[in-house]
């Protein structure tokens, strides 16, 4: 093992044993109130912690409290999280200040500043407009972004993403997107392709 290797494997030891309390707190609140509400209040906390040692601390406690963190993944200054089910693989990057919900960030995943990726385009609902939106029934969906694919700044993504596609920054993604190609606008539609030809 390297010295780099070692040094990292301490790391994550120590930062395991830092968000103990943390994690302590979040169980409980998780049986009192449900994973979602327990894990929006403990990412809002451990999201102003700055630097490298809040990128290990909420590793730490996010590899233990969402369904699958991977210890490969980064988490910057000021991300929230608002669903429990959330799924960050390996090398996932996931920039300052975005906001998640349901979603499946892949290998790879490059999320830049201000990115928000609610669950779905159906949180809430709003057929009836007797009844406040607030209190009619939404639809939560997993939302993927596939492996290798760059969103830009601030861009809001409410439909999958296929592999290795970049979504412009300020982009509001209504419909899926598929793999390899350059979508912008809002709502985004396709730019380019990536492939070698460059073809729609």
């Amino acid at each position: 093992m390297t010295p780099r290797a070692a040094a990292k494997v301490l790391a994550r030891g120590a930062a395991t044993l830092v968000v103990a309390p943390a994690l302590l707190s979040y169980w409980i609140r998780s049986a009192l109130f449900g994973r979602d509400r327990a894990i929006e209040g403990s990412s809002q906390a451990l999201a102003l912690v700055p630097g490298m040692i809040g990128q290990f601390i909420r590793r730490a406690f996010l590899s233990r409290a969402l369904d699958h963190c991977h210890h490969t993944a980064t988490i910057e200054f000021g991300t929230v999280f608002s669903q429990a089910g959330a799924r960050l693989d390996e090398n996932a990057y996931v920039g300052p200040g975005c906001h998640l919900g349901l979603v499946h960030l892949e290998r790879d995943v490059l999320l830049a500043a201000g990115v928000h990726i609610p669950s779905g385009g159906a949180t809430h609902g709003t057929d009836d407009v007797n009844v406040p939106i607030r209190d009619q029934p939404g639809a939560r969906r997993m939302i993927t972004i596939g492996r290798g694919t760059w969103v830009g700044s601030t861009a809001v993504v409410l439909a999958d993403v296929g592999c290795d596609s970049i979504i412009g920054a300020g982009a509001v993604v209504t419909r899926p997107i598929p793999d390899r190609v350059v979508a912008a606008g809002v709502p985004a539609r396709i730019v380019r392709s990536r492939d070698s030809a460059g073809a729609v």
